[in-house]
Formats: C-alpha cells, sequence, structure tokens
C-alpha cells in the first residue's frame, strides 16, 4: 500500500508505476492544461495520464517539459501514460498512432500504453503492435484500457506479452469486482479512471460521514479506498487547490469495516460508456 505521493508498484514486468497520478481526460489543449501537469508535477505527482483522442497531448507534453525543469528532475523521474484511439487500431496504424503521440508529446518514449477501447476483430492485430514497440524496448509496459474479463481472456489466448494494467471506469458505485479478481489472478494491475465517478459522489451520504471522520473531503475518501484496494488512481483536476488535496490522502487510513462499507455502496452505475456496448 501505497505511504505517499511518489510510492510506486512493481507492475508484472518490474517497471515501477506511481500509485497516484494527474488524469487529463477533458482538459482542452492550451495554457490551464500546461499549468496543471506543471502544477501537479511541482507539488510531488510523478504519473500523468493522456490519450490520443483527449487531443490535448501536445499542452501535456509541454507542462512535463516545464514541469521537470522547475521541479529539477528528469524525464526518467516521469511516468507518462498515451493509449492508441479506437479508429487507429490495427498493427501498422498503432505502430504509427504510437510514434504521432511522442511526436505531439515531445518524448522519446512513453512509460505505457494502452489500448483505448477493446474493438472487436482490431484489438488482437492492435495487442501485436504493442508487444512490437514494447519488445523494441520503444515503451516501457503495455497494456488495455476498458476490457471486461472476457476481453482479457480472448487477448490472453494469443498474447504472447500479458497486459501489465487495464485501466476501467472504477469508483464506489461501479467497483467491477470480478474484473478486478481477474487481474489480482494475472498479475494484472488496475487502474481507476473517472474515480470521484465525474463529481457525482460529492455529496453521497456514506463518504461525507466517514470523510468527517477524519476531517477529509468525499474525494479524498474516495481516492484513499482506491489505493487500500490496490487500484492505481488518476484523478483529473486543474485547480492548484484540488491539485494538493486530492494528493492529501496519505495521512489516514480506512478501517476494514470502512472499506466495506465504501465497497458496499456498488450499484454497477456507469458515467462512461459499457465496454461490450459502444459505438465509436
Amino acid at each position: 500500500m501505497a505511504k505517499g505521493l511518489q510510492e510506486t508498484v512493481k507492475l508484472q514486468n518490474g517497471v515501477e508505476m506511481p500509485w497516484f497520478g494527474l488524469g487529463v481526460f477533458r482538459v482542452v489543449e492550451g495554457p490551464e492544461l500546461v499549468n496543471a501537469v506543471k502544477t501537479a508535477i511541482n507539488h510531488g505527482y510523478r504519473s500523468i495520464d493522456t490519450a490520443a483522442i483527449y487531443q490535448n497531448e501536445k499542452a501535456t507534453g509541454q507542462g512535463i517539459r516545464e514541469g521537470i525543469e522547475e521541479a529539477g528532475i528528469s524525464r526518467e523521474d516521469l511516468f507518462i501514460t498515451s493509449k492508441v484511439w479506437n479508429a487507429d487500431q490495427g498493427y501498422e496504424s498503432t505502430i504509427q498512432a504510437y510514434e504521432a503521440s511522442l511526436e505531439r508529446l515531445g518524448l522519446d518514449y512513453l512509460d505505457l500504453y494502452l489500448i483505448h477501447w477493446p474493438i472487436d476483430g482490431k484489438y488482437k492485430e492492435t495487442w501485436k503492435a504493442m508487444e512490437t514497440l514494447y519488445n523494441e524496448g520503444r515503451v516501457k509496459a503495455i497494456g488495455v484500457s476498458n476490457f471486461h474479463v472476457s476481453h482479457m481472456k480472448d487477448l490472453l489466448e494469443d498474447a504472447a506479452v500479458k497486459p501489465m494494467v487495464n485501466q476501467i471506469e472504477y469508483h464506489p458505485y461501479l467497483t467491477q469486482q470480478e474484473v478486478q479478481d481477474f487481474c489480482v489472478e494475472h498479475g494484472i494491475q488496475m487502474e481507476a479512471w473517472s474515480p470521484l465517478m465525474a463529481g457525482e459522489l460529492l455529496d453521497q451520504p456514506v463518504l461525507k460521514e466517514i470523510g468527517e471522520k477524519y476531517g477529509k473531503s468525499v474525494a479524498q475518501v474516495i481516492l484513499r479506498w482506491d489505493l487500500q484496494t490496490g487500484v492505481v488512481t488518476i484523478p483529473k483536476s486543474t485547480n492548484e487547490q484540488r491539485i494538493i488535496e486530492n494528493a492529501t490522502i496519505f495521512d489516514f487510513e480506512l478501517s476494514i469495516e470502512e472499506m466495506d462499507r465504501i465497497s458496499a455502496l456498488n450499484q454497477n452505475k456507469r458515467v462512461g460508456p459499457d465496454p461490450d456496448n459502444f459505438d465509436f
């Protein structure tokens, strides 16, 4: 369990991935994003998560470069993730998509590259391209996003390299226990996107009650729950106060009973699309 903001979990190939990071989904290209990434790095964040479809890799890259300079750290101190979009899936196009992401980010390599969604009939070819990038040493780790157990089982039938990460929608109303059990069994690290359910959980009574006990916000309680369930988490924010607040979760610990109460809130309720039924 993470004891601090820069604590890492060892992926199955030995690569160290921070437990906590900054997500930049739905943050538009521009100064606000550059500033958010820079701010996060200055406050000790070491993991930044973007994707080609967010159309903000350029500003993310600029924030990374400026953050490195201001914080006096090196590129190797950071863990940068991006994802191949659905329209680019397939063998050759995935290799090209990776190169295009690097160019936009202004980086020589990524720490983690993910298949963004399980496109039927395509994700196995896409995975072969990911394996090529990985075997050539051009990316440190590869994984998937939004994969159900059925998708992971299907992928593993032909995979030479196992996915190291599965990034899914995960919060107290969507605990995805079956996916988590499968990931644990196969040494795949689970990671949460939309951990705060796009803000929908911030008035949840049980979470508020637990937060009051520790003098913590609902967001802090949820993010702490993520870590204690063994799930890497990447909350999104562009607000400096929020960026700091989100990361202030290493000075308290939820009890087993509180963890169970939070997990029991599950309603299988999504804010994003269902990976078994999406059309983009």
